[in-house]
């Protein structure tokens, strides 16, 4: 039991390597209830066999993006880690559009001022979403980073549990501590 609780505080004072911060307990999937979210419903990823979208639009990039995305689920975090032997939340966000020929910085707060801004209300899979994890409700700056895959959900690198999985923006946790999106050309 102790090594379980020191394991939990060591992951607990990790953050993403572009900030050095030292971020609030990430939540352990199904540790907390969903609460209704402030940020809005957004587009969902197509049902199985319903047609693609267009090929080179923006919106087939981004689901080819959320794709490679979710094809991680599981990979370990490492602090600082950005291929999958390990990856902390903006190595991971880097990996995925490198693998899909999009080149985004290497840090969240760079990642945070690229691309074009995203109203929550017009989210699309393969858009990036920031949220202060530092701060929570204050929302002074982003502090971490995943990638949205439609819907409600995004996919990440959070430093708790050490693995990629997807989470809802709605949340209690993480829709409080949303500070923006962004779209990468």
């Amino acid at each position: 039991m102790r090594r379980l609780l020191l394991a939990s505080l060591a992951s607990a004072t990790m953050a993403c390597a572009s900030t050095g911060a030292v971020p609030q307990p990430f939540p352990v999937p199904g540790s907390s209830p969903s609460a209704t979210s402030p940020v809005p419903s957004t587009e969902s990823v197509p049902a199985p066999g319903a047609p693609a979208p267009p090929s080179g639009s923006a919106a087939s990039n981004g689901y080819a993006i959320s794709g490679s995305a979710l094809q991680l689920r599981g990979t370990p975090y490492r602090n600082g880690g950005r291929d999958p032997s390990g990856f902390d939340c903006s190595g991971f966000v880097w990996y995925v559009f490198d693998q899909n020929g999009v080149h985004v910085p290497r840090t969240v707060s760079e990642q945070f001022r690229a691309g074009a801004d995203v109203d929550p209300s017009d989210l699309r899979a393969g858009d990036l979403v920031f949220f202060d994890t530092i701060n929570g409700a204050l929302r002074q700056s982003a502090t971490h980073v995943g990638i949205s895959i439609g819907g409600d959900e995004f996919v990440h690198a959070p430093s708790t549990t050490g693995d990629v999985r997807v989470e809802r923006l709605g949340s209690s946790y993480w829709a409080p501590r949303f500070v923006g999106a962004r779209r990468m050309p």
